[in-house]
């Protein structure tokens, strides 16, 4: 089992950042690709941005690219996603995701969400 932990949402007004922090326990972290998400309200889930186990690859769903950066930091087994021109449209509730899977297989454990609101 692996526990995740989100923390950093808050509100901000457009234009202005946050970054987000999941701070995970359990197994050995370096062996997890690790994924943001998020959910607005009366949507479904979306994919934000993804990292492999080493920081390597990044992965972004288009709407977020040049805005978002996903990182890790794997001695504190802690992913961050820092977000810059925020956007009413990225109000959302923020989850972190992690999996042991293939590519393309989904992801097995998840965070509580964090809120992120941004005012225009």
């Amino acid at each position: 089992q692996v526990q995740l932990v989100e923390s950093g949402g808050g509100l901000v007004q457009a234009g202005g950042s946050l970054r987000l922090s999941c701070a995970a326990s359990g197994r050995t972290f370096i062996n997890y690709r690790m994924a943001w998400f998020r959910q607005a309200p009366g949507k479904e889930r979306e994919f934000v941005a993804a990292i492999s186990w080493s920081g390597g690859s990044t992965y972004y769903t288009d709407s977020v690219k040049g805005r978002f950066t996903v990182s890790r930091d794997n001695a504190k087994n802690t992913v961050y996603l820092q977000m810059n021109s925020l956007r009413p449209e990225d109000t959302a509730v923020y989850y972190c995701a992690a999996t042991a899977r293939p590519l393309g297989r989904g992801y097995e454990y998840w965070g509580q969400g964090t809120q992120v609101t941004v005012s225009s």
